[in-house]
């Protein structure tokens, strides 16, 4: 891929949330599902804070993300005739995304990415209890995560911006006072990185994610049931009725869940089996075979436009996530494009759910003497 070089852009505004978006009459037909990234959506204040939009381009492929949930906006890649196609789901202003907030699209989830049951843990003897946001259990952080927040924007170059964001202590009943960081940056081979770091003063748990809803025909196209999907994983955690680990690993050779191979996402969702049932389709973690501390886990292929997005990770799961709870009345998208049922999926590069509650899985606890420190790449390509 030929490589052009990166402008990152802050597009700045006086204007409000509620002013006119700015019109795409200057797109042609390829670039005609990209977003416009003269918006004055992302211009304004949330908690007392500014908000405000970014850009990065690098050959083909180019993304905008506001700092308001930490979180991607667009993610514009070529398909085989050539044709930029926005691959993720999303809004068009920072209100849109506050209004909104309880379905994470394209942000950063934590502390705890995912679930944590009963929405309590314990450390060291001491019981923390969280926020509950999702039936008894925590999700993503409860209501107060770091998706909620807005975040500080640190540094820019030709390549990469970079965020920070200082959790105080308790804050959604978390310990510790964390100071984390996300780079986002385009690579020269199609490849969007997402590098997190962190530190905290006191003993805590973290567990990162971007929670980024793919669709690889383009956001607002109808389904994602024709995308062939690929996971390097053995097992899945096997989920409770709500979707807390019960703390077997379930073997995935003759089940649904079976993508050692390449398979179609809908060519078993709708099969008589207990865990599909309880999920309304997949939302599991499946438990990587890791052999690199950083390596290519997962790849996902629409036929319908040639794209391919490979998953590169230093996490030991991946929630498979296949839009079960999207609804064709849910809020309109981009562009005003409706995102019904099924019509995105996610791929959360993780460490366990419910893990701070199950000794035998992979630890998430971060001493005031480490780095918490976690890479994923998702590369994209045409054939």
């Amino acid at each position: 891929m030929k490589t052009n070089i990166l402008t990152v852009a802050l597009i700045a505004s006086a204007l409000t949330f509620g002013c006119q978006q700015g019109t795409n009459d200057q797109k042609n037909n390829a670039t005609s599902d990209t977003v416009d990234t003269t918006s004055t959506g992302f211009d304004g204040l949330i908690d007392k804070k500014n908000v405000k939009l970014y850009s990065l381009q690098n050959g083909g492929v180019s993304l905008t993300l506001t700092n308001y949930g930490a979180r991607l906006v667009s993610l514009n890649v070529p398909d085989k005739s050539g044709a930029s196609k926005d691959v993720i789901l999303g809004y068009e202003t920072a209100q849109e995304y506050k209004d909104n907030a309880n379905n994470f699209y394209g942000a950063i989830v934590g502390r705890y990415g995912n679930r944590i049951g009963d929405a309590t843990f314990t450390l060291d003897g001491e019981k923390y209890d969280l926020e509950k946001n999702d039936g008894k259990n925590s999700l993503h952080g409860g209501t107060n995560g770091v998706f909620n927040k807005v975040w500080d924007a640190a540094s820019s170059n030709d390549t990469s911006v970079t965020l920070t964001y200082v959790s105080p202590d308790k804050e959604a009943g978390y310990p510790g006072t964390v100071n984390m960081s996300v780079t986002y940056s385009i690579d020269g081979q199609g490849g969007l990185n997402i590098q997190y770091n962190a530190t905290t003063d006191k003993k805590t748990v973290l567990n990162l994610t971007n929670h980024a809803y793919f669709n690889l025909n383009g956001a607002g196209a109808s389904t994602i049931l024709d995308h062939q999907l690929q996971v390097d994983a053995d097992a899945i955690t096997a989920v409770d009725q709500t979707l807390i680990p019960t703390g077997e690993s379930l073997k995935v050779a003759g089940t649904p869940f079976d993508f050692r191979e390449p398979r179609t996402i809908g060519e078993r969702i709708n099969q008589d089996h207990a865990q599909l049932k309880i999920g309304g389709g997949y939302d599991h973690n499946f438990e990587l075979n890791k052999t690199d501390d950083y390596q290519k886990v997962a790849t996902v292929y629409a036929p319908e436009t040639g794209i391919e997005m490979q998953i590169f990770t230093t996490e030991p799961g991946l929630q498979f996530y296949s839009g079960n709870f999207m609804k064709q009345e849910d809020p309109k998208g981009k562009k005003g494009l409706s995102y019904p049922f099924r019509a995105a999926f996610c791929l959360e590069t993780q460490h366990y759910p419910d893990a701070p509650n199950h000794p035998t899985f992979a630890s998430t606890v971060l001493e005031p003497s480490q780095e918490y420190s976690s890479k994923t790449t998702y590369r994209f390509s045409v054939r």
